[in-house]
């Protein structure tokens, strides 16, 4: 495939989807700029997901991909797609909550986002291509 032909906000703004068991699909895009090689190793092994543990009002899941710091973030905004080093999971920030320690932003959920509100700890979540 010729990377010329694919539109720019494909390569640059990958589009994923949250598969949340029970509750429905929340759609996100990766933002390659912000963490590429984290974005690029979790991009290279979808579908991963996990079981969810939530934190303030920020949801993650540990995932088989492991990856160090890149451009740490300890502030993120609400509706950000991030990836947590310390604890090998995926992120998800659905109201004003402080990461536990810095994350690699990876996106944001752009359809969806009140979706992890209703989440319960367990729930299995599976990231897939958009």
């Amino acid at each position: 495939m010729i990377l010329s032909r694919i539109p720019a906000s494909e390569v640059s703004r990958p589009k994923v989807i949250f598969s949340i068991e029970g509750v429905g699909d929340a759609i996100g895009e990766f933002h390659r700029f912000a963490s590429p090689r984290t974005a690029d190793a979790l991009l290279r092994n979808l579908p991963v997901g996990g079981r969810v543990v939530r934190y303030g009002e920020e949801v993650y899941f540990q995932v088989s991909v492991k990856a160090p710091s890149e451009n740490p973030k300890s502030v993120v905004d609400v509706g950000s797609i991030a990836y947590w080093p310390m604890g090998d999971a995926v992120c998800v920030f659905y109201g004003p909550t402080k990461p536990y320690s810095p994350v690699n932003k990876l996106g944001r959920i752009t359809e969806g986002l009140d979706l992890f509100r209703n989440v319960k700890e367990g729930t299995i979540v599976a990231i897939k291509k958009g």
